[in-house]
């Protein structure tokens, strides 16, 4: 017995495993196409992960990875994925069946990741068992097979080799049988990796064609609406690095907990409004859409929104407003909350005394910047509410409103350490000049954003070097509940400068200067921005 062949091998066996490991993905999201499309155990897995992470660590990937972050854990859930498939089959060789239990217990976890998801059935627990039974039965089978390979084998003398007749009259060269076993392993890895490849991958593809709506929103043509936003003069300054006064759609943030934007047709939407209400109402597309159109403008900020950040967006949005939707239904006295749900389950708290107030322009909204809502701001319908942060108040894939009291329930952010109301601390922003980007010397601009919804800003103020406050331009409001622009003329000297700003809205407030972090309702502080000047 040589060294080489009884030397275990290791790495074989952890391809086996993650051989194994990708039949058990081909085989769920094949079963999953047919019987249950929301029910792919990495969807879910990734879904239960999003829910479960602590806050620090979600603020963490929204500060660090901002729209990529669900592509980053994707990513990191695939590495998890290798890594524990290659243990399960290393330990499938070495102390078997402690590798197929893994790849049990692996079942198990994502069947109970897929039941907990918002909208699973009975039916959905089929994928990933399924699958279970695909990856083990890949697993001992190439677990065998390998282990028949590298099998020590008996050699016969060599003087019974010398003195024994020949078996092979022909003079052909007999083949060992190791080499026979080799083939056969690597003939069943080639050919099962292809095949988890092609039916993995196929069931993926066909699944997002097939619930593919692009064409479908493509071709919504929405009513015009009966009142429109006008863009006074002088809203808008023309200043290279100043942020657009409309957000473009492709550039609006986007933070939320669903790991793949959900499909909802039109026609199958359906809104519940129940709770504290005289009356449960359930309104189709078409009948929200019969209501009535108008267009609003209003800035959106998430909680995540660092001093200084990019988490904020102005938009002009075509819906109803929501106080017309509940009337229909007649909250009863003693609420003093609407909890809405997206149909992926997550929910938000929001104040019934601001989505009723007659001067509030809180609403459900169909359209956004000219356009039906883009799919990944929460299409056919969201809401959309001044004043307050997104996780409150912006629920999107919007499906249920339930008027409560605060007492009596809570939403998806309450219990991970953020307030259940969430009034919008206004600020403002430098947009340019940046840090880290020199500018030569010289009359130059100062330019960037602030926000007081539904108060609006009064003015803006700059310190340069801890110098006098010095008031800046403001652009013309489109209205209170949306951003302005504001820019300084800078006479730029030579060396390093440090820049503050501040914001003081119309009711005589002056930005909060101490910094407090994001939890539990939002970030304060003055924004410091370091400019080289050439």
């Amino acid at each position: 017995m040589t060294t080489s062949t009884a030397r275990r091998p290791i790495g074989w066996a952890a391809a086996s495993g993650i051989i194994a490991a990708a039949a058990f993905l081909a085989a769920a999201e094949l079963v999953a196409l047919i019987v249950a499309r929301s029910a792919s155990p990495i969807l879910a897995v990734g879904s239960f992960l999003i829910d479960i992470v602590p806050q620090p660590i979600k603020e963490f990937a929204i500060s660090t990875f901002g729209d990529a972050d669900k592509v980053v854990l994707l990513i990191g859930i695939g590495c998890g994925v290798l890594v524990a498939a290659a243990a399960a089959g290393i330990l499938q060789y070495v102390r078997p069946p402690l590798g197929v239990a893994a790849l049990a217990l692996a079942g198990i976890l994502s069947g109970a990741a897929t039941l907990t998801r918002a909208g699973a059935t009975p039916l959905s627990v089929l994928p990933p068992l399924v699958g279970t039974v695909a990856g083990i039965l890949a697993l001992i089978l190439l677990v065998n097979r390998l282990r028949r390979w590298r099998a020590p084998r008996a050699t016969a003398p060599a003087s019974a080799q010398t003195d024994a007749a020949p078996t092979n009259p022909q003079n052909t060269v007999a083949e060992r049988p190791g080499s026979v076993d080799r083939r056969a392993f690597l003939r069943a890895s080639v050919l099962t990796a292809a095949a988890a490849v092609v039916v993995g991958a196929g069931s993926r593809v066909v699944n997002a064609a097939t619930s593919s709506l692009a064409a479908v929103r493509e071709e919504l043509a929405l009513p015009a609406p009966r009142t429109t936003v006008t863009i006074p003069d002088g809203a808008s300054f023309d200043i290279p690095g100043l942020s657009p006064l409309i957000t473009p759609n492709d550039d609006f943030y986007r933070v939320d907990t669903a790991l793949t934007v959900p499909s909802i047709h039109p026609a199958t939407w359906r809104l519940r409004i129940d709770g504290m209400v005289d009356t449960p109402v359930e309104l189709s597309f078409d009948d929200l859409v019969a209501m009535g159109l108008d267009e609003y403008a209003v800035t959106l900020t998430c909680v995540s929104n660092e001093v200084g950040g990019g988490l904020v967006g102005n938009a002009v949005w075509l819906g109803v407003p929501l106080r017309d939707v509940l009337r229909m239904a007649g909250p009863q006295a003693g609420a003093d909350m609407v909890l809405s749900r997206s149909v992926d389950g997550y929910t938000a708290s929001t104040p019934l005394s601001a989505v009723t107030d007659d001067g509030i322009d809180a609403i459900l909204a169909v359209g956004m910047n000219g356009e039906p809502l883009p799919f990944e701001h929460g299409f056919p319908v969201r809401m959309v509410v001044p004043g307050l942060y997104g996780y409150v108040s912006a629920t999107k894939w919007l499906t249920q409103l339930t008027v409560t009291t605060f007492a009596q329930d809570e939403a998806y952010w309450t219990p991970r350490g953020y307030s259940a109301e969430a009034p919008i601390k206004f600020s403002s922003r430098i947009d340019t000049p940046r840090t880290g980007t020199p500018i030569p010397a010289g009359r130059t601009p100062i330019a960037g954003m602030a926000w007081a919804q539904t108060v609006g800003i009064e003015r803006v103020e700059l310190s340069i070097d801890d110098g006098p406050w010095q008031q800046a331009t403001l652009s013309t409001p489109i209205n209170d509940d949306t951003w302005v622009q504001w820019f300084l003329d800078w006479d730029a000297t030579a060396g390093t400068h440090y820049v503050a700003v501040r914001a003081v809205d119309r009711d005589g407030e002056t930005q909060i200067q101490e910094r407090a972090p994001i939890a539990p309702d939002g970030s304060t502080g003055w924004q410091r921005v370091l400019v080289t000047v050439r």
